[in-house]
């Protein structure tokens, strides 16, 4: 099944790739491997604000990583042409702006994590870093980064 296929079997439209925020471009592919820029939470066109422990649930904080993840997703189509040249999903890393006493990053981390294991299965299986900031780009609650191989 293509990954086109198994997005629509899941519900799950993807965002129209964001224009880079700074000078950076959102995806690099040299030597087989895609590096996407971080990507902030967009749902519903409205960026996800906040801080993870004051004024932003852990579940909220979850939405806003798998929605980070989507933008990963429409990131890589825009740059590959097709999710099908997705060979593995090899790292992610995951931002999460967090009060001094939060300490379930992993858990926010595991929304875009998720995502991946359900578009790609077994090749969604990766790496990953799990990191609270105090502040990130634009007072996003979570920033994703990722890095895949992909087929020629």
């Amino acid at each position: 099944m293509s990954i086109e296929a198994k997005l629509a079997e899941l519900g799950i439209t993807l965002p129209e790739a964001a224009a880079p925020v700074a000078s950076y471009v959102p995806v690099v592919v040299a030597g087989g491997l895609a590096h996407v820029s971080g990507q902030l939470p967009f749902i519903d066109g409205k960026l996800v604000t906040g801080r993870l422990g004051e004024d932003v649930a852990l579940d909220q904080g979850a939405a806003a990583a798998r929605a980070c993840g989507l933008m990963i997703l429409a990131q890589l189509k825009a740059a590959l042409g097709s999710l099908d040249r997705v060979e593995q999903i090899v790292k992610l890393g995951a931002f999460v702006n967090s009060a001094g006493d939060f300490t379930d990053q992993p858990k926010v981390a595991n929304g875009v994590s998720d995502l991946m294991l359900e578009v790609f299965g077994d090749a969604g299986r990766h790496a990953r870093a799990a990191v609270g900031v105090p502040a990130l780009p634009l007072g996003a609650a979570v920033e994703v980064d990722a890095i895949v191989a992909v087929r020629d």
